[in-house]
C-alpha cells in the first residue's frame, strides 16, 4: 500500500526491517540499554554487528517515549534510529509515550536531512500493545507530523506479517486526510 499526503509518500509493507536497503534510517523497537533482543531489536542488532550495541551504550538507559540516533554499521542503511516504545499496561501514560516514539524519531531524521525512514511496529512484539490501538496512533502521529516535514519524503511501516500489514494498511486509509 502506497498513499500520498502532501509531498511524503507513505508505505505499508511485509518485509524484514533489517533489508530496507533504498531507505536512509530503520527504527529500532528498542529496550532501554540499546542491546540485541528479540524481536525487531535482536533482528537488526544481528544485521548490524556487535558495533551496534556498542555505539547505544553512551545513550543507555532510555526511558519509554525517547529516541536516539547511530551509524547502522552493517546494515544497508545510514542510520538506526532507536525508539523506547512503552510496556502497555506498564509504562503510563501508553498512549502518549508511543506518540512521542514517533515524534522523536521524525526530529532526528529531519535534524539529520533525512530523506527516508522505516518504521516497525513500536511496542507490539514482547511489550504486549494491541496493534490495532498502536497502528491508529502511529499512522495518525505521522499524518500530524507530514504536514512539517522538510528533509523526510518516505516513510515506510514495515510488517512482520501479513496480518499485520493488514492493520496498519487499515489504520492509514481511516486517517488519511482525504478519506
Amino acid at each position: 500500500m502506497e498513499e500520498q499526503i502532501g509531498h511524503v509518500k507513505l508505505e505499508c509493507i511485509q518485509g524484514d526491517i533489517a533489508k530496507q536497503h533504498d531507505v536512509s534510517v530503520v527504527v529500532n523497537a528498542a529496550n532501554a540499554e540499546l542491546k540485541t533482543g528479540g524481536g525487531v531489536a535482536g533482528a537488526l542488532h544481528q544485521a548490524a554487528g556487535a558495533e551496534l550495541a556498542e555505539a547505544g551504550r553512551p545513550f543507555a538507559p532510555i526511558q519509554p517515549g525517547q529516541a536516539v540516533i547511530t551509524q547502522a554499521f552493517n546494515l544497508p542503511n545510514d542510520y538506526v534510529i532507536h525508539c523506547l516504545g512503552p510496556v502497555y499496561g506498564k509504562d503510563q501514560p501508553e498512549a502518549v509515550l508511543l506518540r512521542q516514539c514517533y515524534q522523536h524519531a521524525i526530529q532526528l531524521a529531519e535534524e539529520n536531512n533525512i530523506s527516508s525512514i522505516a518504521f516497525p511496529s513500536i511496542s507490539t512484539g514482547a511489550f504486549g500493545y494491541p496493534i490495532e490501538e498502536a497502528a491508529e496512533i502511529a499512522v495518525d502521529e505521522i499524518v500530524q507530523q507530514s504536514q512539517h516535514l522538510r528533509s523526510l519524503k518516505t516513510i515506510r511501516f514495515v510488517l512482520f506479517s501479513e496480518s499485520d500489514q493488514a492493520v496498519y494498511e487499515s489504520a492509514c486509509q481511516s486517517r488519511m486526510p482525504h478519506k
